[in-house]
């Protein structure tokens, strides 16, 4: 998850905030132009407001939250980072330049999430930048590989993005043909599902990476967090890891607002109420 130019959800402000109480909405469909988002106060616009509580927990792996947090704070919203997750390697990771250097060309090169692909870009460049044709969950993903595709001399062609940006759209309309043999590498995180197997496709998976929780969180820093009015979340993993510090919390119910349904579906099921994801994830939400 290299990027967070795909992760929104959007944040709709009284119209005198600086009068009012903070107030946050979270809308599970982001598809009306009708709402109007406000700053807290036309004063505050740097990412660390001065006397500020913060209002919004974020969870990515550090370094990874950048973005987000710079977006908010131009609307006056204060952020506190708090990393929930660790990338490290998977089982299959030293293979996958040799498997794109040696194996016979595949027909889709499926990425599903922004650290899959960048996993994949560096092994790609390993191998020798060979020509591929690649199929992407959605924008976010597809940013990964925007700067190679203005110099690689189009031996990077991503091809394919599903009608929604989630893993089960894009197993289902992933084209194929009927009547001939279709391969496919995916390379992809330990946790990930698949489901293009069951459409006749010939999957070579490869786990490259896995996700794991954190070594340590800042005792003081998640007394902080859990004051906060929403935590925002990336993956499954992120909501997890959440729900494991909480646990002993049991009056948490505050607001959390993830990536898109898949996540929104694992807060759900592991007991977290006040849940919401956008229909379509970017930045361009929070505007």
């Amino acid at each position: 998850m290299a990027q967070v130019s795909h992760f929104c959800f959007a944040l709709l402000l009284p119209p005198s905030a600086s009068s009012a109480p903070f107030r946050l909405q979270l809308h599970r469909r982001i598809s009306s132009p009708s709402f109007q988002i406000r700053p807290v106060s036309a004063s505050s616009s740097s990412t660390s407001i001065s006397g500020s509580k913060p209002k919004v927990v974020v969870t990515r792996e550090r370094g990874k939250n950048g973005k987000l947090i710079k977006a908010l704070a131009k609307l006056g919203i204060n952020c506190l980072e708090l990393p929930l997750i660790q990338h490290t390697q998977g089982p299959d990771f030293d293979r996958l330049p040799s498997v794109l250097s040696t194996e016979a060309s595949f027909d889709w090169i499926v990425i599903t999430s922004p650290e899959a692909g960048s996993v994949f870009l560096e092994a790609w460049k390993a191998a020798g930048t060979p020509k591929v044709k690649v199929g992407v969950v959605g924008a976010g993903t597809a940013s990964i590989f925007n700067e190679v595709m203005q110099s690689s001399g189009r031996s990077l062609d991503i091809s394919f993005a599903p009608s929604k940006a989630t893993g089960k759209a894009l197993a289902s309309e992933l084209p194929k043909s009927e009547d001939e043999r279709c391969t496919v590498l995916y390379p992809a995180s330990a946790k990930a599902k698949e489901g293009l197997f069951n459409r006749g496709f010939e999957v070579m998976r490869l786990n490259t990476y896995t996700t794991v929780p954190v070594d340590h969180v800042n005792q003081m820093e998640l007394k902080k967090a859990l004051l906060c009015p929403v935590v925002a979340v990336a993956s499954p993993s992120s909501v997890r890891a959440w729900v494991n510090l909480i646990s002993e919390s049991e009056k948490w119910n505050n607001s959390v607002a993830c990536i898109g349904e898949t996540t929104a579906s694992a807060a759900k099921s592991l007991g977290l109420k006040n849940v919401y994801f956008p229909t379509h994830p970017g930045l361009e939400g929070t505007r």
